[in-house]
């Protein structure tokens, strides 16, 4: 059982208003140094997942796995990386969205069968989890965790008997939802696999002979690979000794890349779908000036979400960029557990505010998303104390009214405070002079990709899911355009 300075430390580290995605991925074969640069991977995909991390390598025709809570530096040390020593590994950094935040559901999971091992690592989550599980339990499978993730690899060698390969797209015709896996065989080989629809990134790259596998370009860049090429929908990638081999599965028509990915959880140094996540963060801000300027003394981020959308917001409508708030990088670190009497300490610790800068102003704050309200409700509040003499906010996207089932954590309408108050109502909770959502249009626009209608999962925004789901209440539809 954790501490009570545990379990404080845990609510701290992480701002709990803010939504979390699943996973990040990273895979490599073929680098004599395989686990030190899977390191280096899951580093530069730390904002993914920050509740536990794991890196499983070949040895000796078997699989070896180390995993641990917490972030990468603190699971991994080089005397422990020097013991993985293998050509061939993967890795994951893990939010959990399917299972509880325990070692045992820490990934990559890993199987034994018939004197071969499989790990995988998982990104996303399966809408038919439910139902494949009962199945495979009826039928003599003993699942060791509450992952979907183990689903996979139990649907896998059930079909081996149609061979390797033929296992790997018989399996994936079972699975409904978002997934990104990377599997590691004892054999060596690395698998890159996405589901039809193309929720989750997963692109390819090389360096120095190596193959590499991760969910975003910016782990590319840190281990000086050259990127190739993001994993189409339903393609399954399969490296090895004969180099890459690519096997196109199933696919839709219309794809749903998550444009969350844009809004908030790729690094903005990546690139997805071809373009720059820092460029079309810019895109969505200057977009929001265009649609609903304002008046005011200067725009300024809740760092750090949505800095990228201030600085397009402010160079489009003319108004100076500041940086009106500063954050804390310290927090989620040893600190003296405050008294009751603070109640504000969790958000106050992270960011404050320059009473110099903003006394007296009239103020443009820039968010990415509003998504329970009750922090920004505290910052708006700390602002008004602080002597600011009008607030005006700007969300960089559509008002997040309905729940998501395909990876992110705000999976019943009920934490969504957008679905129960409208714009005007939700003005007046948070204790705003004006606030207005990018337009849907907008933000789709914005990204600058081509038919972007027929590109991204929306249904956070419209409530039109492209995969269905064993859900009553949700609303089920094709995406517009299909």
């Amino acid at each position: 059982m954790k501490s009570d300075d545990s379990r404080i430390h845990q609510a701290f580290s992480r701002d709990l208003s803010r939504p979390r995605e699943a996973c990040g991925l990273f895979g490599i074969y073929g680098h004599p140094e395989a686990s030190k640069m899977t390191y280096f991977g899951l580093y530069a995909l730390q904002h993914r997942g920050q509740e536990s991390a794991g890196i499983s390598v070949v040895q000796d025709q078997g699989i070896v796995t180390h995993k641990g809570m917490g972030l990468v530096p603190d699971v991994f040390d080089m005397p422990l990386l020097e013991h993985l020593k293998g050509e061939s590994a993967i890795g994951h950094v893990r939010y959990s969205t399917t299972g509880s935040s325990i070692l045992i559901n820490a990934q990559p999971f890993m199987v034994r069968h018939r004197n071969r091992s499989y790990a995988v690592g998982h990104n996303g989550n399966l809408v038919n989890a439910h139902r494949l599980k009962r199945e495979l339990e009826e039928s003599g499978s003993i699942f060791q965790t509450t992952m979907d993730s183990e689903i996979f690899l139990h649907l896998f060698v059930k079909n081996l008997e149609h061979g390797f390969e033929g296992a790997l797209i018989e399996s994936l015709k079972r699975l409904e939802g978002a997934f990104s896996f990377v599997v590691l065989t004892s054999n060596g080989e690395v698998i890159g696999i996405k589901d039809p629809n193309g929720f989750r990134p997963l692109c390819l790259g090389k360096t120095d002979g190596a193959y590499v596998l991760a969910s975003e370009s910016c782990a590319l860049d840190l281990v000086h690979a050259d990127y190739i090429r993001e994993l189409d929908p339903g393609e399954i990638v399969i490296i090895g000794k004969e180099g890459v081999k690519s096997i196109q599965t199933q696919t839709t028509e219309t794809r749903s890349f998550c444009i969350f990915e844009f809004i908030y959880f790729a690094r903005p140094d990546s690139n997805i779908c071809g373009k720059n996540v820092y460029q079309v963060r810019k895109a969505h801000g200057a977009r929001l000036a265009h649609e609903a300027p304002v008046d005011a003394d200067l725009v300024m981020p809740f760092p750090d979400s949505g800095t990228y959308a201030a600085i397009g917001f402010a160079e489009t409508s003319g108004l100076p960029f500041e940086l009106g708030m500063i954050r804390n990088h310290y927090v989620g670190r040893t600190f003296i557990q405050p008294t009751q009497t603070m109640r504000d300490f969790g958000v106050r610790v992270k960011l404050n505010p320059i009473k110099n800068l903003l006394a007296g102003k009239e103020i443009v704050i820039i968010e990415d998303s509003i998504i329970r309200g009750t922090t920004t409700k505290t910052r708006v509040k700390a602002l008004r104390e602080l002597g600011v003499k009008k607030i005006h906010m700007r969300v960089a996207g559509p008002p997040h009214r309905f729940p998501c089932h395909y990876g992110i954590d705000f999976s019943t309408k009920g934490e969504l405070i957008a679905a129960s108050k409208s714009v005007e109502d939700l003005k007046r909770f948070l204790g705003l002079d004006s606030l207005y959502y990018l337009s849907l249009e907008g933000l789709l626009e914005a990204t600058g990709v081509e038919a972007p209608e027929k590109r991204f999962c929306k249904a956070c925004f419209d409530g039109c899911y492209p995969v269905s789901f064993d859900d009553d209440i949700s609303k089920y539809c094709l995406e517009k355009g299909s």
